[in-house]
């Protein structure tokens, strides 16, 4: 089927109770989804198996890609069960919180951290449910610690809890994070996302688990959730360790002041763009979309600016997992990306001046120099051959103003290609020659995209073509008539 040949930035989409059903899917596939997040912190193996093979499916079937990320769930630090359906707490009434896995009342919860009671101080803050409702620490027991409700509210059972400032002896890579890894390792999920990165060891100890796993799949693609003021301090071996980065505004947004917030989304999307990283911005983009038909004017012009900005990706959450207007909803961002992007001349900055670790790569010069031809020759296309997807990925990270058609014929890289921004992704058979090479691209460009006999576009691959060696060369190729 047809592709939108105007969008470059990827939509990435959460599928929930609302959306893990085959229609949905499909209609999310049509709309744009270009990722599916299947978040481990909620919902089980059996749902997860089967959303995984209804994508592969209907993604099949609409001959479109899909990469699929498995979102691990990391040390989330949650409130236990309560004995009620909800529980009201009110501002200056006492609150204790226990390690125990007590039945939680108005009185007393429980939170999943053995180490509670020597991780707070008296005076310090306790948030939950995103920082919804705040506590202050009054004094501190051998197996509870005893709270005043500062701003109360209602709170419902498994909310998250944050301590702001707070020394956390906690695993990035929990138990549960484990089993979770090998299930989708097993079910060949794309990429994984990793919660609450502090550092590049918590990188490396996944990259070690998958090894363990399935030695075959050690250069799967990892995403580092940024969640916590640590990764900023280490964000510059963050990006080198992982192969890209997602800024978590959520708990982000509650481990730091909010006004911080916007100013480190900035600088993340610039150094990883100067790295040749990916970047993904995520969170509230359109949460008000959860509960209405059409979002917020701010939510429209935090969308637009993380384009203007250079982000690879924008990402949904609770509007596609839980919300009534899931379809609107993609719609809506791609209108939102669609309309920024006509506009990048006057307000964008999507070209960043790469570091000097990338100098003397020849395949960053290749994919750099594919981009000025482009230009200057005003083509219609950059058309790359890739294998790993590595030369997809640096040509994407180059910003041609014209649609980059990425050619594979590893069907893992083809499902991976389809998360990189302005990259359209083709599975074809192994080509032996530039000859068979230029026949496929043709084939393929008259059959899928709106370009025309006698127009220009840039090829880039590796001679000799057989052995699909890094990037080398580029050419100029004109677009010629079937059976010419």
């Amino acid at each position: 089927m047809g592709r939108n040949q105007d969008r470059k930035a990827k939509i990435v989409a959460t599928l929930g109770p609302v959306t893990e059903n085959r229609k949905s899917i499909r209609e999310l596939l049509e709309a744009g989804m270009d990722v599916a997040r299947i978040n481990f912190s909620h919902g089980d193996h059996p749902t997860h198996g089967k959303v995984i093979k209804i994508l592969r499916e209907e993604s099949e079937k609409m001959e479109r890609p899909i990469t699929i990320m498995q979102d691990l769930c990391g040390p989330k630090i949650r409130t236990g069960e309560l004995e009620v359906d909800q529980v009201d707490l009110q501002e200056g009434q006492e609150l204790i919180l226990t390690p125990e896995d007590v039945p939680g009342n108005g009185q007393k919860i429980s939170v999943n951290y053995d180490n509670l009671p020597n991780s707070v101080r008296p005076g310090g803050r306790i948030l939950l449910d995103d920082g919804l409702l705040e506590l202050s620490v009054k004094k501190i027991r051998e197996h509870e610690v005893v709270t005043e409700v500062k701003v109360g509210g209602i709170l419902k059972a498994n909310k998250g809890v944050n301590l702001p400032g707070a020394d956390l002896d906690m695993k990035t890579l929990t138990e549960k994070d484990i089993r979770d890894l090998e299930f989708g390792l097993e079910h060949e999920v794309d990429l994984i996302a990793l919660s609450f990165v502090r550092s590049s060891e918590d990188i490396e100890k996944l990259r070690d688990a998958i090894i363990e796993i399935d030695e075959k799949k050690a250069n799967l693609p990892i995403i580092a959730k940024l969640e916590h003021p640590d990764a900023i301090e280490n964000l510059h071996e963050i990006i080198h360790a992982s192969d890209g980065v997602m800024v978590a505004r959520g708990d982000l947004g509650i481990e730091m002041t909010p006004e911080r917030v916007p100013i480190e989304q900035k600088r993340i999307i610039a150094m990883a763009n100067r790295h040749l990283s990916f970047v993904i911005i995520a969170t509230q983009m359109l949460d008000s979309m959860i509960n209405n038909p059409r979002p917020s004017r701010a939510e429209a012009s935090d969308v637009a600016n993380a384009i203007f900005d250079g982000a690879d990706s924008v990402m949904l959450s609770g509007e596609t997992a839980v919300g009534r207007y899931p379809l609107k909803t993609i719609q809506m961002m791609e209108a939102i990306i669609c309309q920024s992007e006509s506009h990048m001349e006057e307000w964008g900055r999507s070209h960043y001046q790469m570091t000097e670790d990338f100098v003397m790569d020849d395949a960053v010069s290749i994919t750099q120099a594919a981009r000025e031809l482009a230009h200057d020759r005003s083509v219609a296309a950059v058309a790359v051959f890739t294998q790993s997807g590595r030369t997809g990925k640096l040509m994407s990270k180059a910003r041609p103003s014209v649609p980059i058609l990425a050619f594979t014929p590893q069907k893992s890289t083809y499902q991976y290609l389809s998360m990189m921004w302005g990259i359209h992704p083709y599975l074809i058979s192994h080509a032996e020659s530039v000859e068979k090479m230029l026949s496929l691209v043709n084939e393929a460009v008259l059959k899928d995209t709106p370009i025309q006999p006698g127009q220009e576009i840039v090829l880039i691959a590796g001679f000799p073509i057989a052995k699909m060696v890094p990037p080398n060369f580029a050419l100029l190729h004109t677009i010629e008539k079937p059976g010419t």
